[in-house]
């Protein structure tokens, strides 16, 4: 296979009848995304937002188990390593495909099955109709690679109830369909084994008129019944304080929380802390994502990233030395870096950004 099949065979195109489907087809690394892949489903939704003949856009992943993973982080630490600039310009098209995808004109539906995690819920959870099932596992779990939530992660994650969305954030633990529905992250479930069915009716019908046939109500999840100390705990105003009262809770799944975040990224953490907070108060999507190219863009060049993925990624050895070490050594200062201007280098959204669409 040459390198430019290989290319195309990462995503898979067709149509049929009123629908187009995209499909992510990396099974062997759970469809993680390359630059290469986001550029192919950013050609494919420019050709069908133009073809009057297409009326939905299903996206679904390869392999039977997840739709996406995310992004190439094998690829990102190298770039880091290198001091390359291979990663902020995947970021770039990345972010801005997901601010596409928000805006897209036709139904975009995602078949949100199996791990959808980081790049995978930028390519998913901005779509207008975003169906989980009960194999789902949604997450964004960048602080434990020491990086912060991104691809919009940030945007959906504050739109959450409550501080759902800090808990999802510090801690990247997955959640299940119910709970995905809950943190706004997914529109409606679906068991696993009627998405095909589904998909295929999306051929011969409208979005409107083909769900009602295969909704059903998603198994309880556990987000809904924690709410009471999730909220009280993570509304803290720093990540001492929310690992304090969360040791204070007295509950095993808040301990458990703690316990999590205190193996994260201190830096990390404390920007998620921050990007999230700022989130809130920053507007449209695509100012949100601006804010995440700082963020990452400044990653590139801090040691947790690097570090995290070794420990996780490349050596599997899960002993991350992360630096600073603690929370304690991390400052404002260091957490402001992150968010500084980057100049000539900005990634500009917003100021085109077109008006929302009634999907």
């Amino acid at each position: 296979m040459t390198p430019t099949d290989e290319a195309a065979d990462s995503v898979l195109l067709r149509t049929e009848g009123r629908a187009a489907y995209l499909t992510l087809n990396r099974p062997k690394a759970l469809n993680a995304l390359s630059h290469t892949m986001v550029r192919r489903v950013d050609e494919a939704l420019t050709t069908w937002e133009h073809d009057p003949a297409v009326e939905t856009v299903v996206i679904t992943g390869a392999g039977g188990r997840g739709l996406c993973a995310g992004g190439d982080i094998r690829s990102i630490h190298a770039d880091a390593r290198s001091g390359g600039d291979a990663s902020a310009a995947f970021w770039r098209d990345e972010y801005r495909l997901n601010a596409r995808i928000a805006r897209y004109p036709k139904p975009y539906v995602a078949l949100m099955d199996g791990i959808v995690m980081g790049g995978g819920v930028g390519i998913s959870a901005h779509g207008s109709v975003r169906i989980v099932t009960e194999r789902s596992k949604v997450a964004m779990p960048e602080t434990g690679i020491g990086f912060v939530p991104d691809v919009g992660g940030t945007y959906l994650l504050a739109l959450a109830p409550g501080e759902l969305g800090m808990h999802l954030g510090l801690t990247g633990v997955p959640v299940g369909a119910a709970d995905a529905l809950l943190c706004g992250l997914a529109d409606h479930f679906v068991p696993a084994d009627a998405l095909p069915a589904l998909a295929a009716d999306l051929a011969a019908g409208a979005v409107s008129d083909v769900l009602p046939r295969h909704v059903r109500e998603a198994p309880e999840g556990r987000l809904a019944a924690d709410r009471e100390w999730i909220d009280h705990c993570y509304a803290a105003d720093t990540v001492e304080e929310i690992v304090d009262r969360l040791l204070a809770a007295g509950t095993p799944a808040a301990k458990e929380a703690a316990e999590t975040i205190l193996a994260k990224s201190p830096t990390a953490l404390k920007v998620t802390l921050a990007a999230l907070r700022r989130a809130r108060d920053l507007g449209p999507l695509e100012r949100v994502l601006e804010q995440e190219y700082r963020v990452s863009c400044a990653a590139l060049s801090a040691p947790d990233l690097v570090e995290g993925i070794r420990a996780q990624v490349i050596d599997k050895d899960r002993a991350p030395r992360w630096s600073p070490a603690t929370l304690a050594e991390v400052g404002e200062a260091d957490v402001a870096r992150f968010f500084a201007p980057l100049g000539a280098r900005e990634l500009s959204l917003a100021d085109n950004a077109p008006q929302e669409v009634p999907w």
